[in-house]
């Protein structure tokens, strides 16, 4: 059952969530300390709010909820600067509209086999709004197309070259049982929410392909960064003061955005985890 003021709380966290995500460093993302990829720390602080007050509406289906996420984003920055990050955290806070108690491992997976072809028209209308960087045609569940199976079968279909269609897939299993663990072990150890964010960032990029990556450079390119992270998420482990590892960290940053490469699926999983944290 949903509490009266859950809307509410649900859209200060998510805007937290968001907010954290591009307050700590990235390498190859939009972070505070540099802009990206033609865009501007702005652009996502402006997004944040603006989608917090759609995301978090009472009585939508999730396809309505992802839509005007998206919509009121694109309306505010005219950019796509959120599409994976409403598409992860739109399911948590379906969830916790309707039972703000029951188990997300045990909640999730039931919320999304509960989806329509109608939530699945919702989704592909969001896609083709923020219009995402490497968007092609595909010979099954295309999205200029109409919509032909529920929005559970349509992720299901693209899980295994997309991460965030698999946290669909196998009920965001990713997220809760490595990112949400992962950022309060980071949490306690460096004692630093800012830093910690920038751990669950890095083990993401280094244990994960990223997608965002794969769709617009190939695999052996996504492969290619996932080897550079992995050595950056090891020395930043090492470190009980990360401040020490913050040269290291923008050059690596620099390097990544001078050959416009943006590991915006890791970003996008960064947020969920601080949300699904948030809520769990």
């Amino acid at each position: 059952m949903m509490r009266d003021d859950q809307p509410r709380l649900l859209k200060h966290v998510y805007q937290q969530a968001c907010l954290a995500e591009v307050e700590a460093i990235k390498p190859g993302n939009v972070h505070v300390f540099a802009d990206g990829h033609g865009m501007q720390v702005q652009d996502f602080i402006e997004s944040a709010e603006v989608s917090a007050i759609a995301i978090s509406q009472a009585d939508l289906s999730l396809g309505e909820r992802i839509y005007q996420g998206v919509a009121a984003t694109w309306e505010a920055v005219a950019c796509n600067t959120n599409l994976g990050i409403i598409l992860l955290c739109a399911p948590i806070i379906q969830c916790r509209l309707q039972d703000a108690e029951q188990p997300l491992q045990t909640h999730l997976p039931k919320m999304l086999k509960s989806t329509t072809v109608t939530d699945a028209e919702w989704l592909f209308k969001a896609i083709l709004r923020a219009n995402p960087a490497g968007l092609g045609q595909s010979d099954t569940h295309d999205v200029h197309g109409p919509a032909r199976a529920s929005l559970l079968t349509v992720m299901e279909a693209a899980a295994s070259r997309d991460l965030i269609a698999l946290q669909y897939s196998n009920g965001f299993f990713n997220i809760l049982t490595e990112g949400v663990p992962h950022y309060q072990a980071a949490v306690k150890r460096l004692d630093n929410a800012a830093w910690a964010v920038t751990e669950v960032y890095l083990y993401w990029l280094s244990h994960h392909l990223d997608s965002h990556i794969v769709r617009k450079h190939g695999v052996a390119q996504a492969e290619q960064v996932q080897s550079e992270a992995k050595v950056h998420y090891e020395a930043y482990q090492q470190r009980t003061n990360p401040k020490l590892y913050l040269k290291a960290l923008l050059t690596f940053d620099a390097q990544l955005k001078a050959a416009g490469i943006n590991p915006g699926t890791s970003a996008d999983l960064t947020v969920a985890t601080l949300l699904a944290h948030a809520v769990i």
